[in-house]
């Protein structure tokens, strides 16, 4: 089911011992377009502090109790490396947590999670059991070496706020359309499916998606987003709104209206072994 990103923002985080704290805002990676980490505000109990936190680790969110639980304990959230949430995250600093918490790199690979779409495809066959002692060392070393030579630019940025590109403006081939109101995030895979587009400076507040793939070029200094569409396509599309349900036949017919390809296709369940819900993929035991 896909998700508006903001409706994350104030979710309980739960650990097996007690709350770790609230979501405040979602960091994705601007290559693949995933969410990579919820930024979560810890309660008084570690003094407010700002950690991040992987899909990895995290269970089905429950949207009735609006929480969602957490392979972890609150020992090890205290332990884990800091982070200033007002400055870039470095490739470095992911390493450090991946690390710490023991699960497989993300990046350099060619699906969403390793090399499937869905958070177990990177720990299977990984030999993952939850404890940063069991983090392969074949697979650091690796990274330390990659370091060392400079094959990885560790301070190269690629992850964004999911806030902060909220307003962006969005420019089709001829001209401005309108500006990003939102985004949908995918519950099972945590990609993030469409930007929601809100063209009331343009064309009578009609509210469109746009998918990231649609997207020919970027610049994060000018907030503006560029896409392959013109603005008949987008005058023309499907409207959006808000708390609108997707289903795969309403999907299909906004992707057949630009003459694109749905990202459905490329992720088959024969390609993702991982798609199995079961709790123990779903959220890794720490």
């Amino acid at each position: 089911m896909l998700r508006n990103a903001s409706e994350l923002s104030g979710l309980t985080i739960a650990a097996t011992d007690g709350d770790i704290g609230r979501v405040r805002d979602c960091y994705f990676d601007d290559e693949s377009w995933v969410v990579r980490y919820l930024v979560v505000e810890t309660g008084s109990w570690l003094a407010s502090r700002k950690v991040l936190l992987s899909p990895l680790v995290l269970g089905e969110p429950d949207w009735r109790e609006q929480g969602i639980p957490a392979r972890l304990t609150r020992e090890q959230v205290r332990g884990s490396p800091g982070i200033d949430t007002d400055m870039p995250v470095s490739r470095q600093h992911e390493m450090d947590l991946s690390s710490y918490y023991g699960y497989p790199q993300y990046w350099g690979s060619i699906g969403l999670w390793g090399t499937g779409y869905y958070p177990g495809a990177l720990l299977t066959g990984t030999g993952y059991s939850g404890s940063g002692a069991d983090y392969l060392a074949a697979q650091v070393e690796q990274e330390r070496q990659e370091r060392q030579e400079g094959i990885a630019d560790h301070h190269d940025r690629h992850l964004r706020s999911c806030k902060a590109v909220t307003g962006y403006a969005i420019d089709a081939l001829d001209g401005d359309i309108g500006h990003v109101q939102g985004m949908l995030v995918d519950e099972e895979s945590w990609a993030l499916r469409y930007l929601v587009v809100n063209t009331s400076n343009w064309w009578l507040g009609h509210k469109v998606l746009v998918a990231p793939r649609w997207i020919t070029n970027i610049s994060w200094p000018e907030r503006s987003v560029m896409i392959d569409l013109t603005r008949e396509d987008i005058k023309s599309a499907p409207a959006y709104e808000d708390g609108q349900a997707l289903d795969r036949p309403l999907e299909a017919l906004m992707h057949h209206h630009y003459g694109r390809t749905g990202y459905w296709h490329d992720e088959t369940p024969l390609q993702d072994v991982s798609r199995l819900r079961s709790s123990e993929e779903r959220a890794p035991r720490q």
